[in-house]
């Protein structure tokens, strides 16, 4: 029986829905994504920029993580792991935390989830009441979403290139006496950028200030979330910090998110880890245990004795790193080049993680007969000559700003290459901006 005649449409359906249903906004960047297929499915070249992934043939998981994972479906590991994750990986990511960033943990401050995506969701969900204020910078990925799905009040913190797209200390401190939560990420998503050490130290310190206020009037402390899943992909002097190794006292109120997702380009395995506060981890197993957001555990398995051999690890990440480098390196020149040309763009040397904060001031020209007047305008047109990118809009932040994220991980250096004629040929043909009105 065909029972498509008989069921109602998307839009009669909707008024079924829940409040929360009906006013979740779907992502940006799957819609970009599906857009970018259909005209790879036309055979037209593009360089398609925009997935925050890793093509496996550019750049395929360690030998050891698949054998690893592999061996563990075949001695049996099919079945259900702890809510808080196995043991032995619980383990291998305090020793990995001490020996790489000299951090050290008890394994109950440890929970394993299919990924980092649940756990940044997670520790809405633990630690945020309806009402309650989240601060986070705009742009930066998914805190929109996640406050709207938690209900909390959400206070997007606008940033800039001129603050290297972080909040300053000053824009923070006059929301820090209402929040319940701060959220950062470094290296950042969608700009690369990595945090100075004096800006997230500084950071840190309100934060624990912020909490001895707190502690002496009897009130709930202030968490501070720093999602680092891009930490060990930074470039040039980039340093990457942690807030609990520049301010040890902010150890009670920091969350790590972390996974194997960027670090070792494993992105479909879904294995992530956050370390935190024993008493904030046993709640976030629980929630995160309820809704099943598990990471298998074969791949748990295979993880952990990853993390176990830190000579494959270096020699892992040195590869991958300098693969990258290559991909954001020729990016960036390729826009310096077209700067020095006349053209009207800009971008940011690369800090970290693997995209390119790159800027196309076309508003106001006029491009294949289109007026350009918004970022989507832009986007469109770069498409039209086969090269993808996200608007970061895509990632909270309202205006036409002219910034987009243009992300390496899934490109080859021959896709970079192709890339520069066309954009130099589509921008070449820009008029120039009308004149202001007098």
């Amino acid at each position: 029986m065909d029972v498509a005649p008989h069921l109602d449409s998307p839009e009669k359906g909707d008024a079924g829905l829940s409040a929360l249903a009906r006013g979740v906004v779907g992502s940006e960047i799957l819609r970009i994504a599906g857009e970018i297929r259909e005209i790879q499915a036309r055979g037209l070249p593009v360089c398609n920029l925009t997935v925050g992934d890793f093509d496996p043939k550019q750049f395929p998981i360690p030998r050891e993580l698949l054998d690893g994972t592999r061996e563990a479906l075949e001695a049996g590991h099919t079945n259900y792991p702890p809510a808080e994750g196995i043991l032995p990986l619980r383990e291998a990511v305090v020793r990995f935390y001490e020996r790489e960033l000299g951090l050290t943990y008890p394994v109950d401050s440890v929970v394993i989830a299919a990924g980092a995506r649940p756990l940044l969701y997670g520790a809405y969900r633990t630690l945020v009441d309806p009402g309650d204020t989240v601060i986070y910078p705009v742009p930066s990925w998914n805190n929109n979403h996640y406050a709207y799905l938690s209900g909390a009040h959400g206070v997007p913190v606008i940033v800039s290139a001129a603050s290297n797209f972080f909040p300053t200390p000053d824009q923070l401190h006059r929301h820090l006496s209402t929040a319940r939560l701060l959220i950062l990420n470094s290296p950042l998503n969608p700009t690369g950028t990595v945090i100075s050490k004096e800006a997230l130290a500084s950071i840190t310190a309100m934060v624990v200030e912020e909490n001895r206020r707190r502690e002496a009037a009897g009130r709930k402390p202030l968490f501070f979330v720093y999602d680092q899943v891009y930490w060990t992909l930074t470039f040039g002097k980039a340093v990457h910090h942690t807030p609990v190794a520049l301010v040890p006292e902010s150890a009670p109120y920091v969350i790590f998110l972390d996974a194997i997702s960027k670090a070792f380009c494993a992105t479909g395995m879904r294995v992530g880890w956050g370390v935190m506060p024993r008493a904030v981890r046993r709640r976030m197993s629980d929630i995160l245990g309820h809704v099943g957001a598990w990471a298998p555990k074969a791949e748990q398995v295979g993880v952990a004795a990853l993390l176990n051999q830190p000579e494959t690890i270096s020699a892992y990440r040195d590869s991958v790193r300098g693969r990258l480098a290559r991909r954001l390196e020729a990016l960036y020149r390729g826009m310096m080049d077209m700067k020095h040309d006349g053209f009207p763009v800009d971008a940011i040397e690369p800090q970290g993680a693997i995209y390119l904060s790159a800027r196309f001031d076309l508003f106001g020209r006029t491009l294949n007969g289109t007026a350009v007047r918004t970022n989507d305008d832009v986007r469109r047109l770069l498409l039209g000559a086969g090269v993808g990118v996200v608007p970061f809009q895509a990632f909270g932040l309202a205006g036409e700003t002219g910034w987009f994220r243009l992300s390496a991980g899934a490109v080859s250096m021959d896709d970079i290459a192709a890339a520069f004629p066309r954009l130099r040929a589509l921008l070449a043909a820009a008029s120039a901006p009308a004149p202001a009105p007098r």
